[in-house]
């Protein structure tokens, strides 16, 4: 990936009029997911990560002919846990729903930080034999992903950067993400914020829990990385995602567009 280091050191300087205090209260996002102009899910997202811990919780639910092509249902997810510096140290992840008619849930629970994997409590469907179990030594010290989107709004809130890397445990797969800044952007007609907004590009590199149906090169071809564009939609509040754009590989770019925020008690 090229750095361009003038547009980036313009950026961090520019967004950093916009960083939070040291403590910015939570917010409540809400957000459309559009794939070829037409809304297909609604997300709802907590944002909780400026104080000594932190939480993000998300629930999702397809719509429209989002919900005609799943069948319905809705996800939950949760994820708890404290900070040790600028790093995640996460409690208990749990997330369950049920999509085509069938329960998709996991819950991961951390013992106190002593480099030991976490305990895979519940994995529903359970694993599948196509897929290869991810090896205990490479579950160690790792985090749940939504714990690496609370690290990586950490530090756009204390640097006004992107940069930065999280392994990844997901009960099934275990990948290494990296963040980084690509530049600063007005953005106008998307959604319900308008304004200067950091742009942050991140990806994920399979590292192990391959399946042989899935995963045809082995994981060695990242995918095309995500950009989120982050700012403060509420003065004084937490920095949140406002615009996402993500690549499918049968939808085309789908784009997660800030439909409101609101405050929300912090932890």
């Amino acid at each position: 990936m090229t750095f361009r280091p003038a547009l980036v050191a313009a950026a961090a300087l520019a967004f950093s009029a916009l960083s939070p205090p040291a403590r910015a209260e939570a917010v409540l996002a809400r957000y459309d997911v559009r794939a070829g102009g037409v809304n297909v899910m609604r997300v709802e997202v907590l944002f909780d990560l400026s104080g000594p811990r932190y939480r993000v919780q998300t629930k999702a639910r397809p719509v429209g002919v989002g919900a005609t092509f799943s069948g319905g249902g809705e996800q939950v997810s949760a994820t708890e846990g404290s900070w040790r510096g600028a790093d995640p140290v996460p409690r208990r992840h749990s997330s369950e729903g049920a999509w085509r008619g069938g329960r998709r849930a996991v819950q991961l629970d951390y013992a106190p930080p002593s480099g030991g994997a976490p305990l895979l409590r519940v994995l529903e469907p359970p694993l599948e034999p196509e897929r290869e179990p991810v090896p205990d030594a490479l579950q160690r010290n790792t985090v749940d992903g939504l714990s690496a989107v609370a690290k990586l709004l950490r530090a756009v809130a204390q640097t006004g950067r992107c940069e930065g890397e999280a392994p990844v445990f997901d009960g099934r797969r275990r990948s290494d993400f990296r963040a980084w800044t690509e530049g600063l952007d007005d953005l106008r007609g998307n959604g319900a914020f308008a304004g200067p907004a950091l742009r942050c590009a991140f990806s994920g590199r399979l590292i192990a829990g391959r399946h042989a149906t899935q995963d045809r090169d082995g994981g060695r071809t990242p995918p095309p990385p995500v950009v989120a564009w982050v700012a403060q939609p509420l003065p004084g509040r937490a920095a949140v995602p406002v615009l996402i754009e993500f690549p499918t590989r049968w939808f085309g770019t789908v784009r997660a567009v800030l439909a409101s925020a609101e405050p929300a008690g912090g932890s």
